[in-house]
């Protein structure tokens, strides 16, 4: 009788089939769980910078160079062209006003000036022949006036005479009518004198009004050459410091070109640069300061010149306060502006890990200490010193401040002092 034989259940085969699919799923277990982990580099703490957030007051404000001016400085500028012939002073010198600085001299201006003045001598010899004339024509006429006023007082007496004898008939009509003519006729010559006196008398002062005032034109315009004349000899407008003077003896200097200028030294300004990309948030009024010798001076933006030049633009600051004793024309001064008022926020301080995080992100240290790991950020405002932190960050955490260079794509740094990679 035949026996049934069992089939092992677990025969050696199948036992290595298992084994070996179990070592490659094992296999593929551990290769997802070593890719998939985090990427770690272990860094020297003592070659990091580790910053903490802290709450404080903040405010924006950007450093800017300024230098010193004079409150107020005066070009000089050739009122004439001429050649240098003098120069009295030299450059630095303290000026008065109305103080001669240098001369020029000009022929055509010096020919100019004798000519007019020989028109105004002429003028005036014409007009005092024109004047003596007309005094003259004057005299004749009121003489005519007093011999026609003799003959009609003469002619009147007559009259009356004759009109009494002709109405007691001692004389003829004749007679009477002679005398009434002559009469009227010295009445009519009086009437057309003295008219021809008012006229003469009206056109003697209409030519002497004319010849005055052509004589006044004249004397005018002499007065313009005189000017144009003492002009060559340049003067300093106002008191003050003649800070550059470019003229040499015998050099030509043509009509309006620059000879030098003049600084006021009651005051000083400050002109500063400005990049143009802050152009929207100046204006006049804010604030700026600046240390000198230990000291703080405050600054005030006055006026603002929207002109931009190779990407900047500029403005003048006049001093609020104090103005440091010593200081100089053309002194540079580093400046703090405030671009808005003082307030509370929370700060991170500057460091180089924003060249690579535009900050957007930044390394934080665990609570141990032991790590510092990848946390997004959110910043706002900022100043020499410090970042505006809006979001990602609370006061009290620590952060690697320093630079991100040499970190590639790691997710987190191993903090091991004393330690190198």
């Amino acid at each position: 009788m035949d026996r049934v034989i069992q089939k092992k259940k677990w025969s050696t085969k199948r036992i290595l089939t298992i084994a070996g699919i179990v070592a490659v799923c094992g296999l593929i277990a551990a290769s997802l769980y070593f890719t998939s982990g985090k990427s770690r580099l272990n860094v020297d703490t003592e070659r990091i910078t580790i910053s903490e957030i802290k709450k404080g007051s903040f405010q924006e404000f950007i450093p800017v160079n300024g230098i010193v001016l004079p409150v107020t400085t005066i070009y000089l500028d050739a009122m004439e062209g001429g050649r240098v012939e003098e120069k009295y002073v030299d450059d630095g010198t303290e000026m008065k006003k109305g103080q001669p600085i240098l001369r020029l001299s000009n022929t055509d201006l010096q020919l100019g000036l004798v000519t007019q003045q020989t028109n105004v001598y002429n003028l005036l010899t014409q007009m005092q022949i024109s004047r003596n004339a007309a005094q003259q024509n004057t005299v004749n006429k009121l003489n005519q006036m007093t011999d026609v006023e003799s003959q009609l007082k003469e002619a009147e007496r007559v009259y009356k005479l004759n009109k009494h004898l002709y109405e007691q008939k001692a004389i003829g009509l004749q007679e009477f009518k002679q005398a009434e003519n002559n009469y009227n006729y010295y009445m009519q010559k009086k009437s057309l004198t003295k008219t021809i006196l008012k006229q003469d008398s009206s056109s003697n002062l209409q030519q002497l009004t004319q010849a005055r005032q052509s004589y006044e034109g004249s004397q005018n315009a002499l007065n313009v050459m005189r000017k144009k004349v003492g002009d060559l000899i340049v003067r300093a407008p106002v008191d003050g410091q003649l800070t550059s003077l470019d003229a040499e003896i015998g050099q030509n200097k043509n009509k309006g070109e620059r000879l030098g200028q003049l600084d006021v030294t009651s005051g000083f300004k400050v002109r500063a640069d400005i990049d143009e990309h802050y152009i929207s948030r100046i204006f006049p009024g804010l604030m700026g300061d600046f240390t000198l010798s230990d000291k703080t001076y405050k600054l005030k933006i006055k006026k603002v010149y929207t002109q931009v030049t190779n990407g900047r633009f500029q403005v003048d600051m006049e001093f609020t306060e104090a103005v440091p004793q010593g200081i100089r024309r053309g002194q540079t001064l580093q400046i703090r502006l405030a671009l808005g008022d003082e307030t509370q926020a929370i700060l991170l301080a500057k460091g180089g890990f924003f060249q690579q995080t535009g900050g957007n992100w930044i390394f934080k240290v665990s609570e141990n200490g032991n790590v510092a790991y990848k946390v997004d950020v959110q910043l706002g405002r900022q100043n020499p010193d410090y970042y505006e932190v809006l979001q990602g960050l609370k006061p009290g955490d620590k952060v690697v401040t320093s630079s991100y260079e040499n970190y590639g794509n790691m997710q987190e740094l191993v903090l091991k002092a004393g330690n190198s990679q």
